[in-house]
């Protein structure tokens, strides 16, 4: 069941998040509309509905992981899920965020954001498969089909990372898809910000499909 969340106040009902947080988001937010001017970040028309598209759609994945301290967010793009992850556990002790790009100019976008809100976050311009980083959760939205996604987490679940991931409503068949390459036990639960969404939970991966 998605929760509606339209706005600053319903976000930080919806998320627990502190006046510190929601002043950072504020920021971000402007930080998008500002480079989006000058580059392809996001689409347009979901800067209007920042608070739900995208501070909701990716804050929901922190309950899912409420002990986690170290993730790594592939082919972050604008920073979503990472930024955002960034920003609400900011007043966590040993928290950080790796934000994963391949593109050098969304990095020095990443860069400036990080920097300007002073977030524990560091930005790789790298593919996601190339870094050796050790971390308690792996995610992506909007970054490639599960199949070749699972691909570039592979070396974070090895040594000992589990995988969030915001898919669509295509999911059924991603997972379909990626059985056919993969072995691997996932968890599929809806989203609260999109009742289209969904999110998977990858604990285990290895190659070959089951047998």
């Amino acid at each position: 069941m998605s929760i509606d969340v339209t706005d600053a106040a319903s976000f930080a009902a919806a998320a627990g998040a502190s006046p510190q947080a929601i002043a950072d988001l504020e920021r971000y937010r402007s930080y998008l509309i500002e480079w989006n001017e000058k580059m392809n970040l996001v689409g347009p028309a979901t800067l209007d509905i920042f608070w739900s598209r995208h501070a909701w759609d990716s804050a929901q994945i922190l309950p899912l992981a409420p002990e986690a301290l170290t993730w790594a967010d592939l082919g972050t793009g604008a920073g979503l899920p990472g930024i955002v992850l960034a920003i609400l556990g900011k007043e966590r002790p040993g928290f950080h965020v790796h934000l994963v790009d391949s593109l050098a100019k969304r990095c020095r976008f990443l860069t400036e954001v990080v920097n300007g809100l002073s977030l524990p976050a560091s930005v790789h311009n790298s593919r996601a498969e190339d870094l050796s980083l050790t971390v308690d959760i792996v995610t992506a939205r909007a970054c490639a089909p599960l199949s070749r996604l699972l691909g570039y987490a592979q070396p974070y679940l090895r040594r000992g990372a589990q995988a969030l991931f915001l898919k669509g409503q295509d999911v059924a068949s991603e997972l379909e898809d990626a059985a056919r390459a993969w072995d691997f036990d996932a968890d599929v639960s809806p989203s609260l910000s999109d009742a289209r969404g969904r999110i998977v939970r990858i604990r285990r991966l290895g190659r070959g499909r089951k047998s």
